[in-house]
């Protein structure tokens, strides 16, 4: 007997077809969800990532953003001037002298100098054409005019005697003194001014042939005017070396440093102001060498100076006091203010605000009593120094700013204990305007024989300068010294 085949019942088979279904369903679904899980850690990753590298693209924009205001670039580092403010009242300042301010006038030239006198008379009154009486009471009227001669030279010649011996059968001549032959072709005067244009005037070679052919109507050579610098840079080296010996025994140094163009090589000028004095060294390094080379190891006084590491290295190998430049503190903490980290920025604000308290108090120094003006400069500096390392955010910036004032925070006020001490560098910073102007316009030097007549007329126009000293004076002082022969003259003070 055959067996009929059983089958599935149609509702199973529809209830299998829908668990089938679901099932592919369910599946799918959980095939989305993990894709969508991946993209999800994928994205969670990308969005750490683009955090990261926004910060960081905070941070370099906050550096890029550096100037003179919040950082130590020096000014001429300033690409674009920040508008100046709106004067009082909201009204633009008119140009000139301003209300109230003291009229500067030019003291007449003193009887000896005039070398010609005119006046001028009256014969009939020009109002009414009646006689006149001279006046004994009223001044006359002073007019002074300057003028350059036709000719501004005064040509000397010498001449050396020929004599025939007939004995040895040569021709001799008889000797020209001995200041004539060591002068040349320019007098001391002559000489004097050349130095004062390639010094002081940041003249070129080229600028003092074109002056002296324009002008004094004489024709030299560049080569000329380049022996003739060298010359006096060798005669100036007395009274330079003086002030080089002196550097190791001043009680207090203001020293900065900046960059010094020759050729593609890379120097560095080094400014060590005293308080007599400004000297100047250009070196090829950096580093704290310098100062060993030039103030040895056994400094006893006080360096003014900024943060840079060379300063801390010569403070820890030699154990010498610094007093760190505050302002450049400030413009340190500055910077934090302009960061995108609001923890790190409400830090900054707060020893900002910490250290213009110390300021202000510094600035009352007049009005208060020696006793409070101590108790209230000691409690401002107790105030910088509990802002600055108490509550520090995470941050790089900082940080570093703390770490600063945990390892040299008693640098930043010495000023405080030492008298005559100045809590900024700005004196040194001063200083070395000129030589970053003299870099930006001639462009620097070409050889050792540059670098050293650099060195020394720097030094000279500065101390000059700083003591209220003629530098044409000294200059022609030091030109004639040497062709009489005697002792070249000193920027120091006499009794010094």
């Amino acid at each position: 007997m055959k067996l009929r085949e059983t089958t599935e019942c149609p509702n199973c088979k529809k209830l299998a077809r829908q668990v089938a279904k679901r099932e592919g369903q369910l599946a799918a679904v959980l095939k989305r969800v993990d894709k969508l899980e991946r993209d999800k850690a994928q994205l969670l990753d990308e969005n750490h990532q683009l955090r990261k590298e926004n910060e960081q693209l905070k941070e370099q924009l906050a550096a890029a953003r550096k100037n003179s205001s919040n950082s130590s670039k020096p000014p001429s580092s300033d690409i674009v001037k920040p508008k100046k403010p709106p004067a009082k009242g909201g009204k633009k300042r008119k140009r000139g002298g301003q209300p109230g301010h003291k009229r500067h006038e030019r003291p007449e030239f003193p009887p000896e100098m005039i070398d010609e006198l005119f006046c001028y008379t009256l014969d009939a009154c020009p109002d009414c054409g009646g006689s006149l009486l001279f006046s004994r009471q009223a001044e006359p009227k002073v007019v002074q005019q300057a003028e350059l001669i036709d000719r501004p030279l005064k040509i000397s010649q010498h001449q050396a005697l020929a004599y025939w011996c007939p004995h040895c059968r040569k021709v001799h001549y008889a000797p020209l003194p001995e200041r004539v032959a060591k002068t040349g072709l320019f007098g001391p005067r002559l000489t004097a001014l050349v130095a004062f244009m390639k010094g002081v005037c940041h003249a070129s070679f080229s600028t003092i042939r074109k002056f002296l052919r324009d002008v004094a109507g004489i024709k030299v050579s560049r080569g000329y005017l380049a022996k003739l610098i060298a010359k006096v840079s060798d005669w100036l080296t007395p009274a330079y070396e003086e002030l080089l010996a002196r550097l190791p025994s001043e009680a207090f140094l203001n020293i900065d440093e900046t960059g010094h163009k020759e050729n593609a090589r890379q120097f560095w000028t080094w400014c060590f102001r005293a308080e007599l004095y400004t000297l100047f060294r250009i070196e090829p390094s950096r580093g704290s060498e310098v100062l060993i080379k030039t103030l040895g190891e056994e400094f006893n006084g006080v360096l003014g100076c900024d943060y840079f590491g060379a300063y801390r290295k010569y403070m820890r190998q030699f154990d010498v006091l610094v007093q760190f430049c505050l302002a450049h503190l400030i413009r340190d903490v500055k910077f934090l203010t302009t960061l995108s980290d609001k923890k790190q920025k409400a830090y900054g604000q707060r020893v900002r605000e910490a250290l213009r308290e110390l300021f202000a108090v510094i600035h009352r120094r007049e009005k208060l009593g020696e006793a409070d003006f101590a108790r209230e400069l000691a409690a401002a500096r107790a105030e910088v120094v509990r802002a600055a390392t108490k509550r520090v955010p995470p941050g790089k910036h900082s940080q570093n700013l703390a770490k600063r004032f945990h390892k040299h925070g008693e640098a930043y006020f010495q000023f405080i204990t030492t008298p005559g001490i100045e809590p900024t560098n700005n004196l040194a910073e001063q200083a070395i305007r000129f030589v970053v102007i003299d870099r930006r316009v001639t462009q620097g030097t070409r050889s050792e024989t540059g670098r050293r007549w650099c060195e020394r007329i720097w030094t000279i126009i500065a101390t000059c300068v700083q003591q209220g000293r003629s530098v044409f004076d000294f200059l022609l002082e030091s030109v004639e010294s040497h062709l009489r022969g005697v002792p070249p003259p000193s920027l120091l003070p006499s009794g010094t």
